[in-house]
């Protein structure tokens, strides 16, 4: 079927409605600008569910100089230091902005704002809102601010589908709603839609994060970076609710600790113990589960009778789930949280093809590097925001009807290919099971179902992932366990990986005959 034309004067569009998109919207003002929502405003977005905050270096002991030296110690060699050292510095400044548009951070008694301290963290630095609920209480302020804001067109409950590409620009956009298929022409979208947490089984984000905008990107021509970093969280509690609650790193901040049924405490000995850096613990309490252990995080002694005031959200979840943090033990398990990865940017946010910005986790700055420290990802999104907001704005908005391709509307799913994606692409990888996830994944990504794009999007991550022979940040290969001296970033398109796939296909039925 050809798409209906719906003219929006050729004004940009942002695709997603987290607070990487709001943000975007809001600095544009009072240019006009398209926000499409997959679903109705604020009821799917990981931002949501963010509890620790945004990494600020707002206190008196403090400085952007050492959250700049907490950042590349966590990246593990990967960080853009450049890029790095202007998030930081920008982030107090975006901390007042949010502040001015209405965010209820938490303060202390002398009206300062009060501070937590998350793992590889060398000062309490986290500013949050609501003691665990910062990502909800930010996201309902900027959501105010949008519907406020008559310059910013809201599109809700609509899933772009592809990106028109003319001579190696961006000229319009497809998208599904329930009525049907339709495109936008414009010179300018700005991909703000998430992570990819909901291509697995164990995952603290929305089941409909599966890398929609990496998908959309890939498919325009986009080089991709730093795929192969995923990084679990090593807190949510263990409960069949998807997506799994997240119990805050800060909780291990305020002196929790990690044990086994018996009450041992396995990570005593560990350099920076509950507070090392995430890859670290995930794999120490993976360990665990798979000899068989039982994992539960103590916050009995530290806070006891006071989780419920400095927690509430979690314990709240906890209670749901029947566990009383007070008085009990937490069960918790690693699950899929933040991709390093994303759509290659430049200091703007602006990806190799023209017309197409990325902000957000959807993007890959270079801050994060091989392993993102804690509460730098909403840090990241408030910051670069502004910045990617100045790019699209101060770029010609002329804009062309193209010439759109016919379409089947299908809404992406990626249940099927979860099992697959959380066997090979976990924890702890190794080569036989990511050659085994690429012929599985192969095919369904060049079909035509519902799973097509989520299969794509595992695919290309799993091309990253047996290309990095190393074991570095987040990406941890059993076969090839070492770090290697150099630290290089990766890049990959869809044509490359596509050509990787097939090769290591004709690999395997050559082995076979």
């Amino acid at each position: 079927m050809t798409p209906d034309i719906q003219d929006i004067d050729g004004a940009p569009v942002i695709i997603g409605a987290g607070i990487a998109g709001l943000m975007t919207a809001l600095h544009l003002a009072p240019q006009p600008v398209v926000l499409l929502s997959r679903t109705p405003l604020g009821t799917d977005a990981s931002s949501t569910l963010a509890q620790g905050g945004l990494a600020a270096s707002v206190g008196e002991d403090d400085s952007p100089e050492l959250h700049l030296t907490d950042t590349l110690a966590a990246g593990d060699g990967l960080c853009d230091e450049a890029m790095a050292k202007r998030v930081v510095e920008a982030v107090p400044g975006a901390i007042d902005h949010l502040i001015r548009l209405g965010a209820p951070f938490d303060r202390a008694l002398d009206g300062k704002l009060r501070l937590g301290l998350e793992a590889a963290h060398s000062r309490r630095r986290i500013v949050h809102a609501t003691g665990d609920a910062t990502g909800r209480e930010l996201f309902r302020t900027l959501v105010a601010a949008v519907r406020r804001t008559r310059s910013i067109t809201i599109l809700e409950g609509v899933t772009a589908l592809r990106l028109v590409v003319s001579e190696g620009g961006i000229v319009g956009l497809l998208a599904v709603r329930h009525t049907g298929a339709f495109a936008l022409p414009t010179r300018r979208v700005v991909l703000a839609s998430g992570g990819i947490g909901g291509l697995f089984n164990d995952t603290t984000n929305p089941l409909g994060s599966f890398g929609h905008g990496l998908a959309l990107a890939a498919c325009a021509g986009a080089e991709l970076a730093d795929l192969e970093f995923v990084q679990f969280h090593p807190t949510a509690l263990d409960s069949p609710r998807r997506p799994m609650p997240l119990v805050s790193e800060a909780v291990r901040g305020e002196g929790a600790v990690l044990v086994d049924e018996r009450g041992r405490r396995f990570l005593a000995d560990t350099p920076g113990a509950e507070l090392a850096s995430r890859d670290v613990v995930a794999r120490a309490i993976s360990y665990q589960l798979t000899a068989g252990h039982r994992v539960y995080l103590d916050a009995r002694q530290c806070l006891g009778a006071k989780f419920a005031k400095r927690f509430p959200a979690i314990d709240a979840a906890c209670k749901q789930a029947g566990i009383d943090p007070a008085v009990e033990p937490i069960p918790v398990r690693p699950a899929a949280h933040y991709h390093m990865g994303g759509v290659a940017v430049d200091a703007e946010g602006r990806s190799s093809v023209s017309g197409l910005w990325a902000c957000g986790e959807v993007a890959c700055t270079g801050l994060h590097g091989a392993n993102r420290l804690a509460s730098n990802s909403l840090a990241e999104a408030v910051a670069t925001a502004a910045w990617v907001a100045a790019s699209v704005g101060g770029t010609c908005a002329g804009w062309q009807w193209p010439r759109l391709p016919a379409i089947v509307p299908v809404r992406p799913d990626p249940s099927s290919i979860r099992s697959v994606v959380s066997n090979a692409l976990g924890i702890v990888r190794d080569g036989k099971g990511l050659r085994q996830a690429v012929a599985a994944l192969l095919p369904i990504a060049v079909g035509e179902s519902t799973a097509a794009d989520p299969a794509l999007v595992a695919l290309l991550i799993a091309i990253a992932a047996l290309r990095r022979e190393e074991s570095r940040g987040s990406h941890f290969r059993s076969d090839f366990p070492t770090r290697n001296a150099a630290a290089l970033p990766s890049r990959l398109t869809l044509c490359s990986a596509f050509e990787s796939a097939v090769a290591l296909s004709w690999q395997t039925t050559e082995r076979s005959c």
